[in-house]
């Protein structure tokens, strides 16, 4: 009896102390994980009421992009997108470490203008899947009408590929969503190469000339881009 009476006072004892342990633990985790980490929403999870309770003037929404193109025989045509990817997630992060401020994350679009093979005067080539410029600008910009219709002001372009004629068509778009809804759409690739931002005219085909003739451009979207970047820091 005298055994199973010490055994008795050891095991509440050794129960309790595990008990504390991994209390303490819980919240330790708790508190090391990112406060802000619900605040990075993804739309294809999301049903329509949860869409609508965003706050629309302290959502930004991120659309990322990746061109299919040839990187070689030693890189994957989808370089491009595991990047964006990337870059899309760790913006994510650093807008929602500002207290207050929300992600609505689009899922990335496969879509790009002028294949680096084009530079070489080849235009089939395996790994390259490429579109017009005048379709990449439409795309952009119907996704632009559809947010901007439904009060989203603040969007994020993710899209790091070099072809001057694929950020012409993303900056278009976003002229046409500032001049339209007032809001700001901005290609971030354009704020780091602004050179892209200034395209000759020399390096667009006929067909490309020609459509964009029809393109919506109402000033320098770089002007725009700093404006939104230093809005947002406030």
């Amino acid at each position: 009896m005298a055994g199973r009476t010490q055994l008795d006072s050891i095991v509440p004892v050794s129960v309790t102390r595990l008990l504390t342990v991994c209390v303490v633990l819980t919240l330790c985790a708790a508190a090391l994980a990112p406060v802000a980490f619900g605040q990075v929403y993804h739309v294809q999870e999301m049903n329509t009421e949860q869409i609508r309770a965003l706050d629309r003037q302290r959502t930004v929404v991120v659309l990322p992009g990746g061109i299919l193109e040839q990187h070689g025989p030693y890189l994957p045509s989808f370089t491009d997108g595991y990047r964006n990817e990337r870059l899309t997630q760790d913006l994510a992060d650093a807008i929602v470490a500002r207290p207050g401020w929300s992600v609505l994350a689009f899922p990335l679009i496969p879509l790009g203008v002028g294949g680096a093979n084009e530079i070489g005067r080849k235009y089939s080539f395996s790994g390259t899947y490429a579109v017009r410029m005048a379709t990449l600008r439409a795309v952009l910009m119907d996704l632009a009408t559809e947010l901007g219709d439904q009060g989203f002001k603040w969007i994020f372009v993710v899209h790091s590929h070099g072809s001057p004629n694929h950020h012409l068509a993303l900056n278009q778009a976003g002229d046409y969503f500032h001049d339209t809804y007032g809001g700001r759409m901005v290609n971030l690739f354009g704020l780091i190469r602004p050179e892209l931002l200034r395209v000759s005219q020399d390096l667009m085909s006929d067909e490309e000339r020609k459509a964009d003739e029809t393109a919506i451009d109402h000033g320098p979207c770089e002007r725009r881009a700093r404006s939104f970047s230093c809005t947002l820091s406030l």
